[in-house]
């Protein structure tokens, strides 16, 4: 309010300083002294506005460094678990930035509490690894509240948390792993495209739509997939305290429905926002919650970037993934 205020007055002073004797008419562009006048005025404006939008913001978050009030840090993760900023379009969440918000939580000394709460179908390996052992080193307790869904990469996230809620109808687990691609060789064939492989190393073409994989590359596929499959379960057994054995049962692939889970152990209540407040409150000495809320709030050129990228990912349930000319990205999704 300050700065539009000295904007106004800027502008009026600008007027007054004119002479009152010439006739000022913005449409009249053949005034020479008319522009000079208009310039003057629209020139003070925009800096007044760079200054209200840009220097102040900047000014303030450095005062300020970023810290926010509250007792319980409050941190989103709700859209596909990844290290970039887009998913078909779609909004995802940067595992750089949840670990950012983790680190920040820690260092904050108004916060006591982490409540992470959850709405994801999962994520990459690497992304989702790398918030779980974030979650894991905390000093301070981190609860995690699954919503609607806490899949693959997401309940891994959910599972280093020291304490976990689901809701009763959510989709959570889904410990296994899917890998796909579009093969289009046959497609190819018909319509006279052929491929020419000029590669070093026999496998480095590994998994290219077009050709066919040799039973080989299938079985190398396979056993990269099994690997990061044991991982996942290994992850989720010291976690949650079961055996390995028992979360190798669970890790068909299948996704449990909150109540589910509760009976085979992979959460520990069930509820939503009202039971994670009540558990903190219970457990660690906090009378009132105030949340400091760590969200993320995209801007226009996210949004723009998000509709063309990544535009052509394969989906599937659990862990999934896409391999093309010779790379491979798993997900846990």
């Amino acid at each position: 309010m300050f700065i539009l205020i000295v904007v106004m007055k800027k502008t009026g002073d600008a007027l007054k300083n004119e002479d009152p004797s010439s006739n000022f008419n913005i449409n009249n562009l053949n005034d020479i002294n008319n522009k000079k006048r208009l310039k003057k005025i629209v020139l003070t404006v925009i800096a007044g506005l760079f200054v209200l939008f840009i220097i102040v913001p900047l000014i303030l978050s450095v005062f300020f460094n970023n810290t926010k009030f509250g007792n319980v840090a409050l941190i989103h993760i709700d859209g596909p678990i990844m290290d970039g900023s887009s998913f078909l379009g779609e909004k995802t969440i940067s595992s750089q930035k949840i670990v950012e918000y983790v680190k920040e939580a820690n260092d904050n000394k108004e916060v006591k509490v982490i409540l992470v709460e959850i709405n994801s179908p999962g994520g990459t390996p690497v992304a989702s690894d790398e918030i779980g052992i974030a979650v894991q080193k905390s000093t301070k307790p981190v609860v995690a509240l699954i919503r609607e869904q806490g899949t693959s990469g997401a309940y891994w996230v959910a599972s280093s948390a020291d304490y976990v809620i689901a809701n009763r109808m959510s989709y959570t687990g889904s410990i296994g792993v899917i890998g796909s691609y579009l093969e289009f060789s046959g497609l190819m064939e018909k319509y006279g495209v052929g491929y020419e492989q000029l590669i070093s190393g026999k496998d480095k073409d590994l998994g290219v739509p077009y050709r066919k994989l040799t039973d080989d590359q299938r079985k190398l596929l396979q056993a990269k997939l099994d690997k990061v499959h044991d991982y996942f379960i290994e992850v989720v057994a010291k976690n949650r305290n079961l055996s390995e054995s028992k979360v190798r049962e669970l890790a068909t692939g299948e996704f449990y429905l909150g109540s589910e889970a509760l009976d085979l152990g992979l959460v520990d209540e069930l509820g939503g926002r009202d039971e994670a407040e009540a558990y903190i409150t219970k457990n660690y000495g906090i009378e009132e919650i105030e949340y400091a809320d760590y969200k993320s709030e995209g801007g226009i050129l996210d949004l723009l970037t998000g509709v063309f990228s990544d535009f052509s990912f394969q989906v599937g349930r659990g862990f999934g993934s896409i391999f093309t000319e010779g790379q491979q990205k798993v997900m846990l999704i």
